[in-house]
């Protein structure tokens, strides 16, 4: 499960992290253990919305929706508008729906005094997982607007870099189904229409054309319990997917699928990269910064491969040693981190290895595509080639008798 902790630490700072762990119990034992003090954890996925007076399991803001906000907001706050009058110019001119009654309860708590990035905090199901830390460090370093900004980009490249991984994956998908639709139609209304001549004749039918035969009329005859089946089958998956153990597993056998695999590798640690260096170069420390960036990985497998350098590094151990020990990053990303380490410059660097890992996504994605046309046709050909001859196989060993 995942929670939600805001904490306070040994110099005073008040903090909101994002935590997971199997029960609130062994959550507070691993905080109590960092000497740091709780001031509350709750399960992420409710928030109290003063607009509606009770809790709501929030839905996600749609990222473009919330890229136009960013916007506005810089916009508003770099021609020199307080805070809470730019929340209220952009309230009345937003149309009504869940992001609306969301950020009317965020304004209300700017309002009466609370800091905007723990109102954001509080709503953490709803929007980006850094996006209340990113706040945090603008508050702090009294640059607000140039924080937004800096998570504007942010937002823009990622959401660049998953509509070329859709895309790429759209003429596939199509290709697939064209050719299930296809085999469906061949198997259910042409293969009978064949059965009628086989049984007037009586001539011998091969194997591959009795087996053609029988898969037709096992369709027609048991269409409906095999789409109650498949549906069932459809719905538990979804379920088990959503959960824990189900989501995990499958983040785990989707990096060792072969080509693909190593596609979403490279897109989780791209995804690292590019929200640690937003948060580094909102002035947040690297330990802080580094549980947010961990929890922000969409892929659970490489999240918890992950996970192990924020203690190492809150131990002492360098950042790039860290991430070599988890075995799971290059040997080019790994100098081009300690490169930035040295320097001083690591947001910047890091920033640079996720660029320099999108063009490695996009170049595979490109070769992916270039071999999965010609393997799907391929496939296509063959079937549909079977088909064809289990089909005329038997008339033309009838023809072959009638002739003699």
């Amino acid at each position: 499960m995942q929670f939600l902790a805001r904490i306070g630490t040994s110099d005073g700072r008040v903090l909101e992290e994002i935590h997971h762990a199997n029960d609130e119990r062994s959550l507070r034992t691993e905080l109590e253990r960092r000497g740091v003090h709780i001031f509350e954890i709750k399960p992420r996925g409710l928030t109290f919305n003063s607009a509606t007076g009770g809790r709501f399991r929030g839905q996600k803001v749609k990222p473009t929706e919330f890229l136009v906000f960013n916007q506005e907001m810089a916009a508003l706050l770099k021609a020199g508008l307080p805070l809470l009058q730019a929340l209220d110019l952009m309230l009345r001119r937003m149309p009504e729906g869940s992001f609306r009654r969301v950020l009317e309860d965020i304004r209300d708590k700017v309002r009466t005094g609370r800091d905007l990035s723990d109102a954001f905090a509080e709503h953490a199901d709803i929007f980006p997982r850094l996006y209340p830390s990113i706040l945090k460090a603008g508050e702090r370093s009294g640059e607000l607007e140039q924080v937004i900004r800096r998570f504007i980009r942010y937002q823009q490249l990622v959401m660049e870099a998953r509509k070329k991984v859709v895309s790429a994956m759209v003429y596939p998908a199509v290709l697939i189904v064209t050719s299930l639709l296809m085999i469906a139609v061949m198997v259910i209304y042409v293969i009978p229409k064949f059965q009628v001549i086989f049984e007037n004749s009586d001539v011998p039918l091969p194997w591959i054309t009795q087996a053609l035969i029988s898969t037709g009329s096992f369709f027609q005859n048991y269409w409906l319990p095999v789409l109650v089946s498949v549906a069932t089958v459809s719905f538990l998956f979804v379920r088990w997917k959503r959960s824990d153990i189900g989501q995990r597993t499958l983040d785990h056998q989707r990096v060792k699928v072969p080509i693909i695999g190593p596609v979403l590798h490279r897109f989780a640690l791209s995804e690292f990269s590019r929200s640690l260096a937003t948060l580094l170069s909102g002035g947040m420390p690297l330990v802080p910064a580094l549980e947010i960036a961990v929890a922000a990985v969409g892929n659970l497998h490489i999240r918890e491969k992950l996970q192990p350098t924020i203690q190492s590094v809150r131990e002492g151990a360098s950042f790039h040693g860290a991430l070599e020990n988890t075995g799971i990053v290059t040997d080019m990303v790994i100098d081009m981190v300690q490169v930035g380490e040295a320097t001083g410059a690591l947001d910047e660097m890091l920033g640079s290895v996720s660029d320099f890992l999108d063009e490695q996504v996009e170049v595979r994605m490109q070769r992916m595509l270039s071999l999965i046309e010609p393997v799907m046709l391929i496939f296509m050909g063959v079937v549909i080639a079977a088909i064809l001859i289990a089909l005329y196989l038997p008339l033309f060993s009838a023809l072959s008798n009638t002739r003699g």
